[in-house]
């Protein structure tokens, strides 16, 4: 990898945004991703569509951010609506990074199968919905780092050669 890797990280919580519980999945990321990516951008919004999509766009149009981390929103309440607003902005999907974060995630809890999390492209941005609690973002994390580097080079245009060479 020859450039940093540039993240955004939006954490979807109306409690969050409204300063009635303290959010503590964006901290969670931070320090995992420390050494590995600069977070150059943290906001905490609340479940509202609209707001989502607009905060999308603007990491990937204008910050140009190589991934956007999404905390919250994933699960069955009326008000989350994380995975349809990322519907909205992608270009294309990458369906294998979540089901493999639901995959990992089900050997912790039958729950996982309740997450809606969607992982997408717009631009040469990747879009990452992760849950909402600071365990299950670091479980998911796991599975996806090891990965990481190829995805944002390839979206770079950096990578070419994509098969693994066998042992």
């Amino acid at each position: 990898m020859t450039e940093t890797i540039r993240v955004a990280v939006l954490i979807l919580s109306d409690k969050g945004a409204s300063g009635e519980r303290e959010d503590l999945s964006g901290p969670a990321i931070s320090a995992i991703l420390q050494g590995l990516a600069e977070v150059v951008a943290l906001d905490v919004v609340p479940d509202e569509k609209e707001l989502i999509i607009e905060k999308l766009i603007d990491y990937a149009d204008r910050l140009k951010v190589d991934i956007v981390f999404t905390c919250g929103g994933t699960g069955f309440a009326p008000r989350d609506v994380t995975p349809e607003a990322t519907l909205e902005v992608c270009d294309r999907l990458v369906p294998g990074i979540t089901d493999a974060m639901r995959l990992r995630s089900l050997q912790v809890t039958d729950r996982a199968m309740l997450s809606r999390a969607i992982a997408g492209i717009r631009g040469k941005t990747l879009i990452i919905n992760l849950p909402g609690s600071p365990k299950a973002v670091r479980e998911c994390l796991e599975v996806f780092l090891p990965v990481m580097d190829h995805a944002v080079e390839t979206l770079r245009g950096e990578a070419y050669e994509c098969a693994q060479t066998p042992e």
